[in-house]
């Protein structure tokens, strides 16, 4: 009998077409762009919820709760996508955000806010997830880079539509009787109604068959035990204090939550939430520390940027969406480009590397920024961070993904986007941290610059500028208490100075009646004189010192500011004094954490009276842009030691169907006992698995081909 040599490719028919894959690609975008849009909507509307609902000194909550869950359900997500499939879990996210979104937009307070966006951030778990988790099972590692530029794209557009559609919200009193800003959660409900029936008509997957398994219900238990309190005092512990009792509770009980967990996820094996024997691949090992660390500078740069924008720059929330375009438009040139590069070579070795080297680039070029710096300077630093994120984002993701077979590509990939943001909550409550504890430091440094104090005192004490409206605020929150207490102690002391000239002019007269110098008749009137001539006097002689000063006919001391050079040489001579104290940390304004927990009193306010604050804030955030440089230059010298093996040319499902294909051809051979040779697409058959042998179950071959 002749040999007969059967192979996998002429058993097996790719099983999804280019349009097949372009379909279920338009379903996938659909959901991330729902919340894509969602996180950026939310964004620039956040301080007109708070102050609608008395609660902006809560808001932090609003964001811990939403992310404390997305960040736990991503890992759970991928787990269950892995036994259940990708397709219901992903329609179940829609729904559970839908949903959330619907409740969020009827919130009374700001702690129901919180709960409901809680109730989001369950589904936004699996809209982050499940779609990367989709492209690694119906495309090969070579072939997915290609199709990055799509979800980029949705990626840049909700970007660019977030912040104009919540400022548009944000701004309108009511839309169709219903507060304008609650109409940034109820857009989602078209939005994700749009998404669902998309995602059901077009996002058809290959089912697989199912496998048995234990759901780890303890993982994901030890997971939220390990997570919420550490997450908690990450987002909460610049105002509870890190060394606060309730900061060490935290630590304590997460702490013991992360090594229940490691304990139960090594007893679970296979059937873990993360399963441990990932981390024996070096290769997702490594994609998973240096994705911490750029999950850590990333979300630094995406939270910090658009605060410099709208602090420094005076842009409007709407402005500094659109002035982020260089960074978007750097991450999808940059992606575009590395991912037809991989396509065509199968290697990604560099990108990594050139990643994080562009990455740190850009965060020195943004350490250099200045008050007065121009828009386009820090434009060009925008630029080269996003030419770096687009090499890293999705190219440590394919990593993952490539190291991993089918049975574990939902939690090899959700793992990959759950360490990412770790990292990110990580650099978001770190960077923060710094920033706004440096502020009040930097505030008192910056007005103990001579030149700073001497304008903005200038601008404090021209009652044009102090009365003005917009300077109301900025004149409560940081002048008043030092224009009201100069003036206050000098008017004090000028009093003092005049009562005693007009009672010793008083007293003198009474001396001259009682000496018979003067009639006792003419007492008052020589009186009244007396003590004019005594006030002139003293008014010219304290003119000298202060020049500002004026006296009454009562005799009462004021201080008048309207005279441009009265003021100046007034100011001149308080600055010295003012400095001394700014230098030693003092000075007279209520200068603390509370000053800049909400900024709305810098929009609009004098430049001179804002510009100690802004250099303030320059200042920190060129601190925060170093950490994130030295974070990210870790990240590249890890880059430097990463092993990258060829990306595999098949899909996940297509190397299933391929085995089922070359297993089917065996089990005939050896049913009919033909001596075959067959050609499994670089499966190692084992010795003694030809004709009359036991067949090579899924897994097995799996494995094998695993082992090449």
């Amino acid at each position: 009998m002749s040999e007969t040599r059967v192979t996998s490719e002429a058993t097996a028919a790719p099983i999804m077409t280019h349009r097949m894959i372009m379909f279920v690609i338009f379903g996938l975008m659909a959901g991330m762009f729902l919340s894509a849009l969602d996180q950026t909507v939310v964004g620039t509307a956040i301080r007109t919820i708070g102050d609608d609902l008395h609660g902006l000194s809560q808001q932090a909550w609003v964001t811990t709760a939403y992310l404390i869950v997305s960040t736990i359900s991503t890992p759970i997500y991928g787990k269950l996508s892995d036994i259940f499939g990708r397709r219901p879990l992903f329609i179940i996210a829609i729904v559970i955000f839908v949903i959330g979104s619907i409740l969020a937009a009827f919130a009374t307070s700001m702690l129901e806010l919180a709960a409901f966006r809680a109730v989001q951030g369950l589904g936004a778990g699996g809209l982050m997830s499940m779609p990367l988790a989709i492209m690694g099972d119906i495309l090969a590692p070579r072939e997915r880079a290609k199709y990055q530029g799509y979800f980029l794209a949705v990626f840049g557009v909700s970007s660019l539509l977030g912040p104009l559609i919540g400022g548009l919200f944000a701004g309108a009193d009511q839309i169709l009787g219903i507060a304008g800003w609650r109409w940034v959660f109820l857009i989602n409900v078209p939005i994700g109604l749009v998404a669902l029936g998309i995602v059901v008509r077009f996002l058809h997957i290959p089912k697989r068959p199912p496998h048995s398994v234990r759901i780890d219900w303890w993982g994901a238990t030890t997971v939220i035990i390990a997570l919420v309190p550490l997450l908690l005092v990450a987002e909460q512990g610049r105002e509870w204090g890190w060394e606060s009792p309730l900061a060490i509770g935290c630590y304590i009980v997460g702490g013991l939550g992360v090594i229940a967990f490691i304990i139960v996820e090594a007893v679970m094996k296979d059937d873990a939430l993360i399963p441990l024997k990932l981390f024996r691949s070096s290769t997702f090992s490594m994609a998973t520390v240096i994705g911490v660390f750029v999950g850590f500078g990333m979300f630094g740069a995406m939270l910090t940027i658009p605060l410099y924008l709208q602090l420094v720059l005076g842009s409007t929330p709407t402005e500094s969406g659109l002035q982020m375009l260089p960074m978007i438009l750097g991450m999808m040139i940059a992606s575009i480009g590395s991912g037809q590069i991989i396509s065509r070579t199968g290697r990604y070795r560099i990108f990594p590397i050139l990643g994080t080297a562009f990455l740190s680039i850009g965060f020195f070029w943004l350490t250099h920024l200045q008050y007065d710096t121009s828009y386009w300077f820090m434009a060009g630093g925008m630029l080269v961070i996003g030419l770096g994120l687009g090499q890293l984002m999705q190219t440590l993701t394919i990593a993952s993904q490539n190291s991993v077979g089918l049975r574990d590509m939902g939690v090899a990939t959700s793992s990959s986007t759950f360490f990412r943001q770790i990292g990110g909550t990580l650099g978001t409550a770190v960077l923060l941290s710094l920033m706004f504890a440096l502020m009040p430091q930097n505030i008192q440094v910056s007005f103990a610059d001579e030149a700073t104090l001497t304008s903005a005192l200038d601008a404090a004490f021209d009652p044009e500028v102090a009365d003005a409206p917009e300077n109301a605020d900025i004149m409560a929150k940081i002048y008043t208490p030092i224009v009201t207490e100069t003036t206050d102690a000098t008017t004090a002391k000028l009093q003092e100075g005049m009562d005693q000239a007009t009672d010793a002019a008083t007293q003198a007269v009474a001396d001259q009646v009682e000496a018979g110098q003067i009639p006792p008749a003419r007492q008052a009137a020589a009186t009244e004189a007396a003590v004019a001539q005594a006030q002139q006097a003293a008014l010219t002689e304290m003119q000298k010192q202060v020049p500002v000063a004026r006296v009454s006919d009562d005799g009462q001391v004021s201080l008048d500011f309207s005279d441009a050079d009265e003021r100046a040489e007034f100011v001149d001579t308080l600055v010295p004094t003012l400095l001394d104290q700014f230098a030693d940390g003092g000075g007279d304004s209520q200068i603390d954490d509370s000053t800049i927990d909400d900024t709305s009193f810098l929009v609009g306010a004098d430049p001179r009276l804002s510009k100690p604050l802004l250099v303030a804030f320059n200042d920190s955030a060129v601190s925060v842009y170093w950490v994130a440089m030295w974070v990210v230059i870790i990240a590249f010298v890890l880059s430097l030691f990463f092993k990258t093996p060829p990306l595999r040319a098949k899909s996940a499902l297509q190397e299933a169907v391929d085995d089922d294909a070359a297993l089917s051809a065996q089990r005939a051979a050896n049913q009919t006992g033909a001596p075959v040779d067959i050609d499994t697409g670089g499966i190692r058959v084992p010795a003694g698995a030809g004709a009359g042998a036991a067949p090579l179950t899924r897994r097995e071959a799996r494995e094998a081909r695993l082992a090449e």
